[in-house]
C-alpha cells in the first residue's frame, strides 16, 4: 500500500522515479480504509533528503500511511527553504490537538552539545510529553533516541574518541520480538555519530529491553516492554550515498574523519559504495508499522493511545 503525501512535496518526484507506490489525497479518499496517521518531527538540517528517505521506507508496506511533517518553531532552519517549510510542514502548536498512530523523531547534528543547551530542547521535551497521551507508538532515530532516553530515563550519552562512522554488523538479542521478525541473526546498519549510549545504563531501567547490538557500534535497538517506544541509535534510513556525502563534506572542510568502515569496496573511496543494509531497513520500518502501530492502534483515532 502507498504512503499518502501532498502532490507538491519535492520527495514525490524522487519516489515516483524509483517506482515507489505513493498516493495523492484525491485517490486516498476513495479507499474504504482509515490510513495510519504518522507524524515525522524532522530535526535534520537536510530536511528534503531526510523526508525522502523516511517516506521511501514507510511506503514499503501493505498499509496506507498519511504523513504529517513537523518542524520546531523555536529553531530557524538555515538549510531548508522557508517556502518548503511553510507549504509542507506543521509546527507542534498546529497539530497538538490531533492524535497520531505513530511518531518518528529524527536525529540532529547537535549530539556533542549538552541536551539542555540545544535551543529547541524545551519544545522537544514538550512534544515527547505530549506523545504519551496522543501517539500510539514512537520511533526515535540516532540523537532523537539519545534525547528520548535521557528525557524519559535520565540515561546519559558519552563522547566517543572517534566518530562512529560506517556500516556495522549487528546481532539480534530477542528472536521472538516482533520488530525483528524476518531479520537475519547478523544484519548490517549504518551509523554516523560522535556519542553513544551504554548497555550498563540501559540495564538499570526495568522498563527497557536491548533488542539488537553490535560488537563495534554498541547498542543499536532498545524498546520499552509495552512496545510504545523504540530507540534506534543508527541510520537504517540512509540512502546509498549519504555516508559518502558526509565523508566528502568533512574532507572538504578539513575536519578529522576516517573513511566510513565497511562501506566502500576495499575501503577505497574512489569506488562506488556497496548498499548492504537496504533489506533490513525496509523490514525494520514495515515491522514497526505492522506490529507496533497497525496491529495495536484503535480504529477510532480519539482512543489513541490504546491502553
Amino acid at each position: 500500500m502507498p504512503v499518502k503525501i501532498p502532490t507538491t512535496l519535492p520527495a514525490r518526484a524522487t519516489l515516483e522515479r524509483e517506482n515507489i507506490f505513493i498516493m495523492d489525497e484525491d485517490r486516498a479518499t476513495h479507499q474504504d480504509i482509515r490510513p495510519l496517521q504518522v507524524a515525522i518531527l524532522n530535526l535534520m538540517p537536510t530536511k528534503v533528503a531526510t523526508e525522502t528517505q523516511l517516506l521511501r521506507l514507510l511506503s514499503n508496506s501493505a498499509l496506507q500511511v498519511e504523513v504529517s511533517l513537523l518542524h520546531t518553531a523555536t529553531h530557524e532552519s538555515k538549510n531548508t527553504d522557508a517556502d518548503h517549510l511553510l507549504n509542507h510542514y506543521f509546527t507542534f502548536d498546529e497539530i497538538k490537538n490531533k492524535k497520531f498512530d505513530g511518531l518518528i523523531i529524527t536525529g540532529a547534528p547537535v549530539e556533542q552539545m549538552p541536551f539542555e543547551e540545544v535551543d529547541y530542547w524545551d519544545e522537544l521535551t514538550e512534544i515527547m510529553n505530549w506523545a504519551e497521551s496522543n501517539v500510539e507508538s514512537n520511533f526515535y532515530i540516532c540523537w532523537g533516541a539519545q534525547a528520548a532516553l535521557y528525557h524519559r530515563y535520565g540515561i546519559p550519552k558519552y563522547d566517543l574518541p572517534h566518530k562512529m562512522f560506517g556500516v556495522y554488523k549487528h546481532r539480534i538479542l530477542s528472536s521472538t520480538e516482533s520488530l525483528l521478525r524476518g531479520f537475519d541473526d547478523i544484519f548490517l546498519a549504518p551509523h554516523s555519530r560522535h556519542t553513544e549510549i551504554r548497555r550498563a545504563d540501559i540495564e538499570k531501567v526495568d522498563e527497557l529491553n536491548i533488542l539488537a547490538e553490535s560488537d563495534d557500534a554498541g547498542v543499536y535497538i532498545v524498546g520499552t516492554k509495552d512496545g510504545r517506544h523504540l530507540f534506534i541509535t543508527g541510520h537504517s534510513e540512509y540512502d546509498p550515498l549519504t555516508l559518502k556525502s558526509e565523508y566528502d563534506r568533512d574532507i572538504n572542510k578539513g575536519l578529522p574523519i576516517h573513511i566510513p568502515q565497511n562501506y566502500y569496496p576495499n575501503d577505497d573511496p574512489t569506488q562506488n559504495p556497496q548498499v548492504l543494509w537496504r533489506g533490513h531497513a525496509n523490514l525494520l520500518y514495515a515491522n514497526w508499522l505492522n506490529y507496533y502501530v497497525y496491529q495495536v492502534t484503535p480504529y477510532d483515532v480519539n482512543q489513541i493511545p490504546k491502553k
